[in-house]
């Protein structure tokens, strides 16, 4: 079984911390939970924005999420991507001369958790995504997936409070990260590819939030063709996937799981 190339480190002593306090019964309890900071973005010389995370795998966040924003295309160059965790910065530096006044002007406030921030048109080029349509997903692909994704060691098993996303190769996770929100996640993945050199066409990506207007973007914009969770969906997150016709598979959990849209990648190989 192929193992993780990256997947959480619920160890990593910068990720949690130990809180004491009382249980149902009055008794002194002491637990982990998940620390927040801020992360404060430039794109060359100007701010962008400040997102609050659990502080790994940052240059793939900022990277991500520059990307997920459409205020870095597949064709700029990026020449640094430079941290200073003393003042809770990342630099992300580019051969071509950017300006994003007037985007960051219009800002719409998404589902996200942690309050997730979209800036300028959320549909900016969504409506030219090309998704493969020689993607397949496997029903017994996606039982091994959802079997192996939540016996994996994690931040959510130690913590709670924690989203977690996973980008897949056929029955294999790949790439498993973990954040306060899910939209941070999702940036990491697609941070994680843009640094990687990952092509997105026979890939499927696996969250554990739900399918939201928000997620269904990220992920076309990525150029994944299957998104699947084991939670649920939303109406307009439904609505965009079958306008992108995207690959929509909600409530994933042991062997059952609905598609509410891109039915035709799906393969029935497995009884339920």
């Amino acid at each position: 079984m192929t193992s993780y190339a990256i997947q959480p480190d619920p160890d990593d002593p910068r990720l949690t911390e130990r809180v004491t306090g009382i249980d149902q019964a009055g008794r002194s309890v002491e637990m982990p939970v998940v620390v927040e900071r801020p992360l404060t973005l430039f794109l060359n010389g100007q701010e962008i924005v400040t997102l609050m995370t659990i502080g790994d795998y940052v240059e793939e966040l900022a990277l991500g999420y520059l990307l997920n924003q459409n205020m870095l295309g597949p064709d700029d160059a990026v020449t640094a991507i430079e941290h200073d965790p003393e003042v809770e910065a990342v630099v992300v530096r580019t051969e071509r001369r950017t300006d994003f006044e007037t985007k960051l002007k219009r800002k719409t406030l998404t589902s996200g958790c942690a309050q997730g921030t979209a800036f300028g048109d959320v549909l900016e080029n969504f409506a030219q995504a090309r998704l493969s349509d020689d993607a397949r997903i496997r029903a017994s692909w996606l039982y091994s997936l959802a079997s192996r994704i939540t016996a994996t060691p994690s931040l959510y098993l130690a913590a709670g409070a924690i989203h977690g996303c996973v980008l897949c190769h056929e029955g294999a996770p790949l790439f498993f990260m973990e954040d306060v929100g899910r939209h941070n996640a999702v940036d990491k993945i697609a941070g994680v590819m843009a640094r990687r050199g990952i092509a997105a066409d026979d890939k499927i990506f696996y969250t554990t939030g739900r399918l939201t207007s928000e997620m269904v973007i990220k992920t076309v914009r990525m150029g994944l063709p299957i998104l699947v969770s084991r939670s649920g969906f939303t109406a307009w997150g439904v609505q965009l996937a079958r306008q992108a016709n995207l690959t929509l598979i909600g409530r994933a959990r042991g062997k059952r799981f609905t598609v509410l849209s891109g039915a035709q990648r799906v393969i029935f190989d497995a009884e339920p």
